[in-house]
């Protein structure tokens, strides 16, 4: 599948979809139409029950994402109003990634750089390859990042480190992104995708019911107490000890084998 007139690739394989940020002249900048191609793709593996998890990655080795499009600033981010208009325009791809119901991961090579690590941020695991770079440059260009995002890089890695990230605008590498808690593993750049695939393998094989409802319940741990639906957290909690996974979860473990869950 393609979106974004082939900037954004899409593909399922084994219980795993799969967008690729396909821009790789310009270190895949994610330009206004790649983000409503990435929402377009993460509605289409919403849809399909074969898919456990998703994956998001960049094409080529350069880069996962160097941060937003600088060539659409002059025209789209120009000046406060502009950049609430492009907050409009990109806002569907935001909001469909931070509350994606199935698990995402992260896999990054190269840079990751503003914008590019907001949306790794907003990935469930974030996997990096030796060597990859990370930063957030605002301070550099002028410009201020929005209240979501901050809170992400809060969550992750704490106040402190989020003030030396945001004020210096340095970048920093994989170890100390793994270091600081930004990022979860970092593995040597030809192993990448294999652990990368290892998860997604034991992902694909748990149960999507557990999934959705612990990645729901954590989801809520960070929000602000008046912002928590507990009445939709206990749904979903219920809905696992009711399900045929859960008969099917108990009985694979007295036959000590592996269950064959279904997502119902």
């Amino acid at each position: 599948m393609e979106f974004a007139e082939g900037k954004i690739l899409a593909d399922i394989k084994d219980g795993v979809g799969r967008i690729t940020f396909n821009q790789p002249e310009k270190r895949n900048a994610m330009s206004v139409a790649m983000w409503d191609g990435m929402g377009q793709a993460l509605d289409e593996f919403e849809k399909d029950a074969s898919v456990r998890c998703v994956v998001l990655t960049g094409a080529g080795d350069k880069a996962f994402v160097s941060g937003a499009d600088i060539s659409q600033f002059d025209k789209m981010r120009s000046d406060a109003d502009a950049q609430k208009e492009y907050g409009r325009l990109t806002a569907g791809g935001r909001l469909k990634l931070a509350s994606y119901a199935k698990p995402v991961i992260a896999e990054i090579r190269g840079f990751c750089m503003g914008g590019g690590l907001g949306i790794a941020m907003s990935c469930d695991i974030r996997m990096a390859a030796e060597g990859s770079q990370f930063g957030i440059p605002a301070a550099k260009l002028g410009i201020a990042y929005g209240f979501d995002m901050v809170k992400h890089l809060v969550s992750l890695v704490g106040p402190a480190h989020a003030h030396m990230i945001l004020m210096t605008g340095e970048r920093f590498d994989a170890k100390e992104a793994e270091r600081v808690g930004l990022i979860n593993k970092v593995v040597p750049a030809e192993q990448l995708a294999a652990e990368v695939a290892k998860l997604t393998g034991t992902l694909a094989q748990n149960a999507p019911l557990s999934l959705y409802a612990n990645k729901r319940t954590v989801q809520a741990v960070l929000q602000d107490r008046t912002e928590r639906d507990i009445a939709a957290i206990n749904a979903a909690m219920n809905a696992c000890f009711d399900s045929a996974d859960y008969k099917e979860g108990r009985k694979a473990f007295m036959e000590k084998r592996k269950p064959a869950f279904q997502g119902r």
